[in-house]
């Protein structure tokens, strides 16, 4: 039978399908016997949705045409067309549009191989996207095709029974030409592009309508970040600042003035606390960009911090050295923006970077608080180490230079490049190398939906010249541009294995570093992705010589190297996979990297850096050179103008929204996968998440600082925002 999803009024849609004719041909028989299926009298069904955009009221849709290709039981026959038999049965169930077409002819057809869908043009254009099409055969057995593509006018779409196989297995022609005729039509399709020198390459797509249909926005006007923005404005009652560039704020209350609808109860807590040393370490464990923290196994030469310098902040008794020898040390540094050109699209305000190195301490209570910040990588007398014992000014504007930096590597390194950028890689190397038959593309369709078309309207609106990335953020006119180029170098493989990334920094042991839940939630993702993995493995390759066999599978995985990591072998990226462990460990970076890591430093952005002084998007006095010259007045005159504020605002909260109908982790609706065992595999991921969100909401309770970004049922399948 035939489920549509309607997108418009129900009765329009009955007037629609009372006129629709349906034809049903028969394709040139097979010679090789196979499997015998008896489809006299059988029943075709289509399970899709219409397009919407260019729907009218009361014309009727174009035609539509299905074509069988069979093993026949007897010998080959000339093709044949089937006449359409009855009317279409046309009702309603859940929502869902049903259709059901009763098909006869004379004789057996045999196993029904592929399934030629095509919509010819009528006199206006009417896309449909077709889920799957169920065949009943006399039998009773059902055939499942899925499909889950728009079907577009005088575009054939040619569809395999829902069996993954792989290359191997294809033992007919008619089912290699098919295989292979896909790659060929999807490598025309999504081809390579260099946005900028030295980037991971991208779509050659300058729009979003030019993608292929197959992977646009549903609704392209749901992820315009122009009309988000101005959503988000009104949402936040925050428009009629958004113009008033230049205009300083007065003083720190002022900034609450763009927060009379805030109903978050992390920013609150950040808006209170955000001057507190506490609170300034804490956000390297468990804020929005939870990825720099390492510990300091020596103190650079670039950072002469003395033992005179720190001891009133050290509490064990022990030397400097001492402290670094014990792992009660950490330090993150900036050293990337060193360099780095400051946004100049705006004559009329001058805007300023720095690359500061921070100096950390864990202390008695376990918690982690800074005690040395130096403003730039060179020291000398104008770049002084600024203290905690300083004056209160002085310090306190030295941190919020901290926090300015780790919003431009969070925003352009973090986020940009190491989840939307590398995972655009994935998706269209995907697209490319793994025919939808493949059993490794229907594992990773679904965290691959969306992300190449956010990407694109990223390029067109938010991130390209003199876009919405420009009017707020110190980094924009090319700043940005400079710093994915300057981080390429670091985007290692083994950066993106999680629990490598995190023993490489030293932040691996839970004793030594108890709250550290980045760490904690991600490893028990990390694990039970990797698991679920395994277990897709284990059905398809039965040993590491099939992994090695799968040509397809290794083109994907060269595509990956040549294209996203441009060739370079210091990249760590494998060129070949050679056995299940890696090909598991493979997959898991993949997914994880779309999903769980997008999320952990995506989602947080409204909690973290709504309230202003936490994370200034830029800075509009240079950095202090001396010490105890430092007042509130130049403190709020360095911070972002009212403006500036406003539109880095909407940003932070436009961003930090799940989409409507967001599919979350382990959420699979799209029926790629038929088999029993795959579906096993599937409700025991689900299990396992499941039990990973309880223990994260046991965590939580009364927690004033929960941890939830990590959380499954918070974490989408994908890069889609």
């Amino acid at each position: 039978m035939l489920l549509q999803e309607s997108r418009t009024a129900r009765s329009l849609l009955s007037i629609l399908f009372s006129e629709l004719v349906r034809r049903v041909a028969v394709l040139q028989g097979i010679a090789q016997q196979e499997t015998e299926l008896h489809t006299q009298g059988s029943r075709m069904g289509f399970q899709h949705r219409r397009g919407t955009d260019t729907q009218t009221h009361g014309k009727p849709p174009s035609e539509v045409c299905a074509a069988l290709c069979s093993v026949p039981a007897a010998k080959p026959k000339m093709p044949r067309r089937w006449p359409c038999v009855g009317q279409v049965k046309h009702h309603c169930l859940n929502g869902f549009q049903v259709d059901s077409y009763d098909v006869t002819v004379e004789e057996d057809l045999g196993e029904i191989q592929l399934i030629k869908i095509e919509k010819r043009k009528y006199w206006y254009q009417d896309d449909w996207y077709l889920k799957h099409v169920t065949v009943k055969t006399p039998l009773g057995d059902y055939l499942e095709f899925p499909c889950y593509r728009w079907i577009t006018d005088e575009k054939e779409v040619v569809l395999r029974d829902g069996r993954a196989k792989l290359p191997r297995d294809d033992k007919t022609q008619i089912l290699k030409q098919h295989r292979r005729k896909e790659l060929e039509n999807r490598q025309k399709m999504y081809r390579w592009k260099e946005w900028h020198p030295g980037f991971p390459l991208s779509i050659d797509a300058h729009c979003h309508s030019e993608l292929p249909r197959d992977i646009q926005f549903d609704n392209e006007k749901g992820i315009d970040f122009i009309l988000n923005y101005s959503k988000a404005m009104e949402n936040l009652y925050i428009n009629r600042f958004m113009h008033m560039f230049q205009s300083s704020w007065s003083d720190f209350a002022d900034f609450e003035k763009i927060f009379v609808r805030i109903s978050n109860t992390i920013s609150e807590y950040v808006m209170q606390h955000w001057k507190e040393d506490f609170m300034f370490g804490y956000q390297f464990l468990n804020g929005c960009n939870p990825v720099l923290i390492r510990r300091c196994t020596e103190i650079p030469k670039k950072l002469p911090v003395t033992m005179d310098m720190v001891e009133c902040s050290l509490e064990r008794n022990l030397t400097l050295e001492e402290e670094v020898k014990q792992g009660n040390i950490f330090i993150v540094d900036y050293e990337l923006l060193d360099g780095v050109d400051a946004n100049k699209t705006d004559p009329c305000t001058i805007q300023y970077l720095a690359a500061p190195i921070c100096l950390l301490y864990k202390n008695l209570e376990n918690k982690i608080v800074p005690i040395a910040i130096q403003l730039g990588q060179k020291p000398g007398p104008e770049n002084p180490i600024f203290l905690p014992s300083d004056a209160t000014y002085d310090w306190l504007l030295a941190k919020i230079w901290v926090r300015s930096s780790d919003f431009h590597i969070h925003q352009t390194v973090t986020h940009l490049l190491r989840t939307h950028l590398v995972s655009e890689v994935f998706s269209i190397a995907m697209f490319r190398q793994l025919p939808a038959v493949h059993p490794l593309f229907k594992l990773l369709v679904p965290h691959m939906r969306f992300t190449i078309a956010i990407n694109t309207k990223a390029r067109e609106q938010l991130i390209c010249e003199c876009g919405l990335f420009d009017k707020a953020n110190a980094t924009g006119g090319g700043g940005h541009v400079q710093m994915v180029q300057k981080a390429m170098k670091d985007l290692t493989y083994s950066s993106l294995c999680f629990p490598e990334d995190i023993k490489a920094k030293g932040m691996d042991s839970k004793e030594d570093i108890p709250y550290y839940y980045y760490r904690d939630d991600g490893i028990r993702v990390w694990e039970a992705i990797k698991s679920f993995a395994e277990d897709v493995i284990q059905i398809y390759y039965e040993s590491d010589e099939v992994v090695c066999e799968d040509v397809e599978l290794q083109a994907f995985v060269k595509d990956i190297y040549m294209y996203g990591m441009r060739g370079m072998k210091s990249s760590g990226f494998p060129k070949v996979i050679k056995t299940r462990e890696k090909l598991a460990e493979y997959l898991t970076v993949i997914i994880f990297t779309a999903s769980a890591q997008h999320a952990a430093v995506n989602f947080g952005q409204y909690d973290w850096c709504s309230w202003i002084p936490n994370a200034p998007p830029t800075m509009r006095c240079p950095p202090p050179t001396e010490k105890g010259t430092v007042t509130i007045e130049q403190i709020v005159e360095s911070l972002p103008d009212r403006g500036r504020s406003c539109w880095h605002l909407g940003a932070v909260w436009a961003l930090s929204q799940f989409q409507d109908n967001e599919l979350f982790l382990g959420m699979y609706p799209d029926e790629h996968f038929v088999e029993k065992p795959v579906k096993e595999a599937m409700a025991k991921f689900r299990k396992n998440l499941d039990e990973i969100v309880s223990a994260i909401t046991e965590r939580n309770k009364n927690k004033k600082l929960p941890y939830y970004y990590l959380s499954p049922n918070r974490i989408p399948n994908s890069v889609a925002v």
